[in-house]
């Protein structure tokens, strides 16, 4: 091996050195066509190092150098104002187009002009914009595959009275406005309506990726509000495109009469698109419905139906972007073929087509231009209008179509959020000469301040409400978290057995997590259905009605967290494996200690894994209750099918609060609770409290039994023991007798919550 290795590196010496000299000596022989040469001046002259400067200066200033380098300049700007805006609960949406005007006029051009200039020379904004068009077309292909006709269809009366005021209200209250700023603002030669229609049509638009981001943030998706808030949008989403097609036909045409051709046109290519591309599609979409199916003929094949239907709306008159949502609502509903072409489309468009999109829109926004008080006055009316017409239009249809205030009022705040689609809508009147530059930048802070506003809106409509909640005496909410369906059912039974009747006017919530960033959608329907079966069925028996959430997350206990505070849950349940507080409190004091808490740890990962809420170890839910203000019940499964017995641990005067749950909970059960100290000679006060308050006033539901260490029923099976939290901790300590205690429910009171026994 090593011999034929130096072979081959003998053989490329001769080679280099062969066809190294033949070179040499044809470049040689070609000095006699140097009298050919023409034109010799106008090569640098110089010395080698200055050519060389001369070689890169010109490399720079090259139209792909330039554009590489916006590039670069653009993505980092976007994904760190992005990131920014995160931080303080706003969609990064908002900071990808904030970045877009700190690097135009408004901020680089002011402070740094000669950067601006070298960055964005004027030249270079041709390949610009061409590339953000580009890439808007591919986004408003995923933005018209994400329709659910589904949802639609199912909440279709309410979400078209909803959608349809959010847009004709705001419309109106637009058209209305423009009489105000028509003739100081309106571009020179702009016929009225046409001005008119693009001031109406930027009220009406709501941005449905914008919406769809915040509801998947809050945890929302799954909720019959947040399935509401996703259909209204989706409808508004189609009809506000098919309107803005309209208002371009009616702008390009001058009148409605002459503009009735391209609405006529129009009308046909819907027809079209809907009675002959999406049947063969549909079709088309059952042959590749696999993954591994699609390949890159098909792809090809879809793009080309996507170009040919921009290219047809441009053609028509209504704009490329129209015929983009078109060919993506059109697709095949097959959920697997929708998520591949999803993939192949979204992750370039949103990462780099479209912050280029934010950067050239941000060149054309000079905040600078409201320089007057007349502007500002124009911009805070225009904002009022827009969040009047819209918030207020939406909210009062919701309330109409029995929705309580609450709910009507986070869908006017979310259906008020405009975002990426005004902009999109903005751009297209400016390209047209409708929008001055005044007004391009007076709607564009219109359109960041009420997408802006949503988040605290609607944090401000939740703290309103919870208020009243308290005043009134509000339902109280339960919360089932787990990972194993098996684990929901079991759960729902502890649940029911702590809380007894109140169940049944208490909202109760189970959540599935599941771990990861992803889940396959071809399989995710079918995982979901699987996972709350348990659930659903123990639900029915008890009589109880539980609403399903299904999650992905690969931050569990962030998650948990966060669901817990935003929903003000009243009562937390979680599920912990039979290995829980077992090998944990081995103290750290020598190698071999070390060494053993470590082989100890890795042993209990193996056994129950921590991706799985329902064996949530000691730490992780120490993090939980750490973070929430709730009561927590930690429940942990030896075996459990049912509570023959019920035994309450005491260990101190800190106990007491369990006789809460024994009183108002367990005590609607038809079973005897033993009470039960963990010293064989407890506190004479608290044995005295236990005795007068407890045992002698209901001897028919409470007995005093034996100490725990001697109480027999401490390793059936068939116990429940009930205990607190800081004494679950304290028997940990002995190990031996720890590992042989039944089924435990390990109970962490609410926080601030007085205990009426002290």
């Amino acid at each position: 091996m090593r011999n034929r290795a130096r072979k081959n590196y003998v053989i490329y010496v001769l080679m280099l050195l062969l066809f190294g000299g033949l070179i040499y000596v044809a470049i040689e022989e070609g000095d006699r066509f140097s009298h050919y040469a023409v034109n010799a001046q106008n090569m640098v002259q110089g010395n080698p190092f200055t050519m060389f400067l001369q070689f890169i200066q010109d490399n720079l200033h090259h139209p792909l150098t330039t554009l590489l380098i916006q590039i670069i300049a653009v993505l980092l700007m976007v994904r760190l104002f992005g990131y920014l805006f995160s931080l303080i609960g706003q969609p990064g949406v908002i900071g990808e187009i904030v970045a877009g005007i700190v690097l135009g006029p408004s901020v680089l051009g002011f402070f740094f002009p000669d950067a601006f200039h070298f960055l964005f020379p004027a030249h270079s904004l041709t390949n610009l914009e061409l590339l953000s068009q580009v890439g808007l077309i591919l986004f408003m292909f995923v933005i018209g595959m994400e329709l659910d006709f589904s949802v639609l269809k199912n909440k279709i009366n309410e979400t078209l009275v909803i959608s349809h005021a959010g847009i004709l209200v705001p419309f109106f209250l637009g058209i209305l406005s423009s009489y105000w700023v028509y003739e100081e603002y309106a571009a020179a030669q702009t016929p009225f309506l046409p001005f008119a229609l693009f001031i109406g049509i930027s009220m009406s638009i709501t941005a449905f990726p914008v919406l769809a981001r915040i509801i998947q943030e809050r945890n929302m998706t799954k909720t019959p509000l947040g399935t509401l808030a996703i259909a209204s949008a989706a409808n508004d989403d189609v009809t506000a495109w098919c309107l803005l097609a309209v208002v371009i036909a009616i702008s390009k045409a001058g009148s409605f009469a002459s503009a009735l051709y391209s609405v006529g046109l129009a009308v046909v290519y819907i027809a079209v698109m809907f009675l002959v591309v999406r049947p063969f599609l549909k079709k088309v979409g059952e042959v590749y419905a696999n993954r591994e199916a699609i390949n890159k003929t098909f792809v090809a094949f879809i793009l080309l139906i996507l170009i040919i239907s921009s290219c047809l709306t441009e053609i028509i008159g209504i704009h490329a972007l129209f015929g983009a949502f078109m060919a993506g609502v059109v697709m095949p509903s097959n959920l697997g073929f929708r998520k591949v072409m999803m993939e192949k489309v979204e992750d370039i468009s949103l990462v780099f087509f479209l912050p280029l999109f934010f950067a050239f829109t941000g060149l054309r926004t000079e905040i600078g231009l409201i320089n007057s008080p007349e502007l500002w006055m124009v911009c805070l009316l225009l904002v009022t209008v827009a969040v009047v017409g819209k918030l207020g239009g939406c909210a009062i249809a919701a309330r109409l179509v029995g929705e309580s205030w609450k709910d009507s009022l986070t869908i006017g705040t979310l259906m008020n959020t405009r975002g990426l689609m005004q902009l999109v809508a903005l751009n297209i009147g400016f390209e047209m000469g409708i929008l001055t530059s005044e007004m391009f930048v007076v709607l564009l802070l219109m359109s960041l301040l009420t997408t802006f506003m949503a988040t605290p809106m609607l944090s401000l409509v939740e703290r309103i409400f919870s208020k009243q909640k308290e005043s009134k005496g509000h339902r109280e909410k339960v919360l089932l978290s787990f990972g194993r369906p098996e684990t929901g059912k079991t759960l729902l039974n502890i649940a029911d057995l702590m809380l007894g009747h109140r169940l049944q006017s208490s909202l109760i919530t189970g959540i599935h997590f599941t771990l990861g960033t992803d889940l396959n959608p071809a399989k995710a329907d079918e995982y979901e259905q699987e996972s709350f079966i348990p659930l659903r069925e123990e639900a029915e028996h008890l009589q109880l009605h539980v609403q399903e959430r299904y999650q992905v997350t690969d931050r569990l206990i962030p998650e948990m967290v966060k669901i817990a505070r935003q929903e003000q849950v009243d009562h937390l349940f979680l599920g912990a494996g039979q290995q829980f507080m077992m090998g944990n409190d081995v103290p750290a004091g020598t190698f071999g200690k070390k060494f053993t808490t470590v082989s100890r740890w890795l042993k209990q990962l193996k056994n129950h894994p921590l991706h799985l809420p329902g064996t949530l170890l000691r730490q992780k839910l120490e993090s939980i209750m750490e973070h929430v203000d709730c009561s927590v019940g930690i429940f942990v499964n030896r075996g459990f099918t049912h509570a023959s017995y019920i035994l309450l641990l005491v260990d101190n005067e800190t106990d007491l609060f369990l006789f809460n749950y024994a009183q108002t909970r367990l005590g609607e059960q038809s079973m005897t609770i033993r009470i039960c100290f963990t010293d064989e000679h407890p506190n004479e006060t608290v044995l005295a409290r236990v005795t007068s308050d407890f045992v002698q006033r209901d001897t028919a539901k409470f007995i005093l039994d034996t100490p725990l260490v001697t109480n027999p029923l401490a390793e059936d099976k068939e116990s429940l023991l009930v205990l607190s939290y800081a004494t679950c901790q304290k028997l940990s300590k002995d190990q031996n007798l720890f590992a042989k205690l039944p089924s435990l429910l390990i109970i962490r009171p609410q926080i601030n919550t007085e205990n009426t026994n002290k």
